[in-house]
């Protein structure tokens, strides 16, 4: 019996932790999603802005 108790305080500890790691990656993937959503918005406006075609200009070296 006390064997079952200690490998249930080990599992215990284990989904602890891994609720943290899912808790603490969701924030992550929060922010990232906002840090992309306003990249994609700033990337329209230039866009819609008519773009300055710097994506497409050769490099000096060429």
């Amino acid at each position: 019996m006390e064997k079952l108790e200690e490998k249930l305080a080990h599992l215990m500890r284990a989904v602890d932790d891994l609720s943290d790691v899912v808790a603490r990656q969701g924030g992550e993937i929060d922010v990232l999603t906002r840090r992309v959503r306003l990249l994609m918005e700033r990337e329209a406006g230039r866009e819609a802005d008519g773009g300055s075609g710097e994506a497409n200009v050769k490099p000096p070296h060429w």
